[in-house]
């Protein structure tokens, strides 16, 4: 298992460097304090929008990348979708912006060598590079399947056929590898390489089929999940998910706290966005029976 995570820390973080990755950006900034205490399977959040922003909430992406150089440098990937990550595709280098973590809890790691299977789609797939360094480290075997849209949205083909035994890659329009997404390809994978473990950070419904897909191997899975954070830091309860625990008992888990790493069969991937009237502290207004 991996060291408890440790406190996170807020500092000014400066952009070193800002580079168009495909359809995604990937920024490095410099985060002295953040990258000694990175754990892979972490994240920061970012105050995005500058000082006359009325963009309150903050930003939350998975790290890519942490190096030691210039006191410590952190990188992130991201897609433009709205107004706050078109602000941060703008930057310079040399430009600050405020930032917290590392966050949340960070993938298990196996005390002993074992066959890893690291399943990721888009650019939430770079998020499993750092693990994937770790696990070379503790002579794990890496077997990569990623995945995207179309070529453009596949995330790091290349750095993955560099640290990886393996690398399969889909596509949906087929302009990349096999056409298909990526859970399509995992249980072959995991058949053929006799995978003791899978990883996987992505969409629900890749996360949710790879899950399914372990456990008719009955094997773990570790999964990051995608869920929309606004505070990164569980006061705003905005990325709740219903998870199990070892009773046997449904929460509702903050993933910015909680997770994002979660055990992929202990999540209810089906009642994802509602509060199950079975779980711990429902309101008796979702009982059955209770509006009769």
């Amino acid at each position: 298992m991996t060291d408890s995570p440790v406190a996170p820390v807020q500092v000014p973080g400066t952009v070193l460097t800002i580079r168009r990755t495909g359809a995604y950006h990937t920024i490095t900034l410099v985060a002295p304090g953040v990258a000694e205490r990175f754990r892979p399977g972490q994240f920061v959040s970012l105050a995005v929008g500058g000082d006359e922003s009325s963009m309150l909430t903050r930003r939350c992406f998975f790290v890519r990348e942490v190096k030691p150089d210039y006191g410590g440098t952190v990188e992130i990937v991201f897609a433009v979708r709205g107004a706050g990550t078109r602000w941060l595709a703008a930057l310079r280098p040399r430009d600050i912006l405020d930032l917290a973590g590392p966050l949340g809890r960070p993938f298990p790691l196996p005390r002993h060598p074992v066959r890893c299977v690291l399943v990721g789609e888009g650019h939430s797939g770079a998020a499993l590079f750092p693990l994937a360094a770790v696990l070379r480290q503790r002579d794990c075997a890496v077997h990569f399947v990623l995945g995207g849209a179309d070529s453009e949205h596949v995330y790091g083909t290349r750095a993955a056929r560099r640290v990886a035994d393996s690398t399969s890659v889909t596509t949906e329009d087929g302009s990349l590898g096999q056409q298909g997404r990526p859970e399509d390809l995992v249980a072959a994978v995991v058949d053929e390489v006799a995978a003791d473990v899978v990883y996987a950070c992505g969409p629900t419904e890749t996360l949710r089929s790879v899950t399914r897909t372990a456990a008719k191997y009955d094997l773990p899975a570790q999964v990051a999940v995608e869920e929309p954070m606004s505070c990164g830091t569980g006061v705003c309860m905005a990325c709740a998910l219903p998870v199990i625990d070892d009773e046997g008992v449904t929460h509702m888990a903050r993933s910015c706290v909680e997770g994002p790493v979660f055990r992929g069969e202990r999540v209810r991937w089906d009642d994802l966005g509602t509060i199950p009237f079975d779980a711990y502290g429902a309101p008796r207004s979702v009982l059955p029976g209770s509006l009769s």
